[in-house]
């Protein structure tokens, strides 16, 4: 098996020792090319170049969800065609690793390393759905590029959350819990939209859904972790569904300290709801509008400000390695 190892040297949970021992127990096992990623994006062309090659069997990120989501893009830059492109294998190295927890793998990359070598020997590996997301036709982002996610968008409060978390951490502060929670309290503030939503999603053939103050989309369960806790925003997400949609249309003080217990204590069978909480699972087509430009992320990346996002679930997008 011939193999690109991409490794992002800034991952936080990894030393220099700890990826040189993990890139040996791989090479052991196959005929690997190790790159150490140098800017912003290298990640997503070497996958690029892998998924363009014939002679790669498997492209492996060592990096956190940003890493996992620049290889994703790469390798499907040409559209998903999991029978033909090279598979993926995940080992975690950032500060929450949602997607490679999300496949069962564990979050210590040592062990995590362990498990994709054993799956090697054992041929296992699954076909998993992604998410993808573009500027909207007839709208003023219509010529943004379309991108790929691997556990979830949002659009409005949570992405402003994550911009906040970003220009911290660019000011040299660690990606913690107590930071991103700080950052919630924050946007909370300072949020002019969160008691009057302005974003309308619309779906083929359905009554539009209006007034959101916030819309989380997921591609999986659960949708982040705080520490070794899950957090559910759309249980019944899956990398065997299409998308799933939590929309709330009004964020009030009360509001917010509801839904923060109900994400708190959400479980598989059941996450955030009532009068305000709007639900939508296993959707493969559907465009987020919104009156004024909003925070968009995706894979805990902040993109920006949009103000019309087209949405679309594939079922069957990339072989990866559990």
């Amino acid at each position: 098996m011939r193999a690109l190892l991409v490794v992002n040297p800034a991952a936080t949970t990894t030393s220099a020792r700890t990826r040189d021992v993990l890139i040996h127990a791989l090479a052991s096992e196959m005929k690997l090319e190790a790159v150490t990623t140098e800017y912003r994006g290298h990640a997503r062309d070497l996958a690029r170049r892998a998924a363009e090659s014939e002679d790669i069997d498997l492209v492996v990120a060592l990096g956190g969800d940003g890493t996992v989501n620049e290889v994703v893009n790469g390798l499907l830059h040409g559209g998903p065609d999991p029978d033909r492109l090279p598979r993926l294998a995940v080992v975690p190295g950032g500060s929450t690793n949602v997607f490679a927890r999300a496949l069962g793998l564990p979050n210590d990359a040592v062990e995590a390393t362990g498990a994709i070598l054993d799956a090697l020997r054992e041929r296992r590996s699954r076909t998993v759905g992604l998410g993808l997301a573009a500027g909207a036709p007839g709208t003023e982002d219509e010529g943004v590029p379309a991108r790929w996610f691997t556990f979830c968008a949002g659009l409005g409060f949570d992405a402003g959350v994550v911009g906040r978390v970003e220009k911290q951490r660019e000011l040299g502060k660690r990606s913690t819990h107590a930071l991103y929670l700080r950052q919630v309290f924050r946007q909370l503030l300072g949020d002019p939209h969160r008691r009057h939503g302005t974003i309308t999603l619309e779906r083929p053939g359905q009554e539009p859904v209006e007034d959101l103050v916030l819309s989380i989309i997921c591609n999986t369960a659960p949708w982040t972790y705080l520490g070794n806790r899950p957090v559910y925003a759309a249980p019944g997400a899956s990398f065997d569904t299409a998308l799933d949609v939590l929309g709330l249309r009004r964020l009030s003080t009360a509001a917010v300290a509801r839904y923060a217990t109900q994400l708190l204590t959400s479980t598989p069978e059941r996450g955030p709801h009532g009068r305000h909480a709007v639900s939508l699972h296993d959707q493969t087509e559907f465009t987020l509008h919104s009156k004024v430009p909003l925070p968009f992320q995706m894979d805990g990346d902040h993109l920006g400000l949009r103000m019309s996002v087209k949405f679309t679930g594939h079922r069957r997008a990339l072989g990866v390695i559990v």
